[in-house]
């Protein structure tokens, strides 16, 4: 497990008493209860639990796709519950980079066009988009790929490209949701080997959930989400 100097690092993502409540017909189901969380600079971050556990949930929580019952997520101290839906769009296109187990690429372009389209969003050039999208895909090693349409790339590499789009525009945090699920132990290994190596080189802090353990030991710290509670993971669950 790496190591990281938490009390001087900056809180990039923090939630305060954070509780989901779903209707079923005319039951209150209480997923999250009064859940706590500071993600700082760098920092990376595993939950793990249980199936059915809330563990996506809250990822869509702190991203800012979904809103809660109750409690406040800040993302670089902005309340995001504040803000109107186009404000809370732009702030998670500058500051969250996303990665999810399926990875949500668009079949019609190719690899260098969807690692673009964050950056077209956000309002930068093309001709720049292009250049710092070319960055990133040398960073996943996939340079050689960039012209092929999604359908003629391997798991891993749609996997590394969808890395390369969450990373583009330099976000301070990156939420992944099982994001080698799919995936065979060896390329998991390799795309968490990745993470790693991006994490180390652009400080980027990645909040990730996932129910590998071995993957999860190669974190900073590892939560646990268990009766929709957080707290340290012991390793005695």
């Amino acid at each position: 497990m790496s190591n990281i100097n938490n009390n001087s690092q900056k809180q990039v993502l923090t939630c305060n008493n954070l509780v989901k409540v779903f209707k079923e017909g005319k039951l209150n189901v209480e997923v999250l209860q009064k859940i706590n969380l500071v993600v700082k600079t760098g920092e990376m971050v595993a939950i793990v639990g249980p199936s059915g556990s809330g563990k996506s949930t809250l990822l869509h929580l702190l991203g800012g796709l979904d809103t809660p019952t109750f409690g406040t997520v800040k993302i670089d101290d902005v309340e995001i519950s504040k803000l109107s839906e186009k404000a809370k769009g732009l702030l998670r296109n500058k500051y969250l980079g996303f990665i999810y187990q399926f990875h949500h690429l668009l079949p019609e372009f190719d690899a260098l066009e969807n690692v673009c389209m964050p950056l077209l969003i956000a309002g930068i050039l093309p001709k720049d988009a292009v250049s710092l999208g070319r960055e990133m895909l040398n960073k996943v090693s996939l340079s050689a790929r960039e012209q092929h349409r999604i359908g003629e790339l391997s798991g891993g590499e749609r996997q590394r490209v969808a890395i390369a789009r969450a990373l583009v525009t330099k976000p301070k945090c990156v939420l992944a949701d099982e994001p080698t699920g799919n995936l065979d132990h060896k390329t998991a290994m390799q795309i968490y080997d990745l993470i790693l190596d991006l994490n180390c080189n652009l400080g980027t802090a990645f909040l990730i959930v996932t129910h590998d353990l071995l993957i999860a030991r190669k974190m900073h710290r590892i939560l646990m989400l268990d009766d929709g509670m957080l707290h340290n993971y012991t390793g005695q669950e």
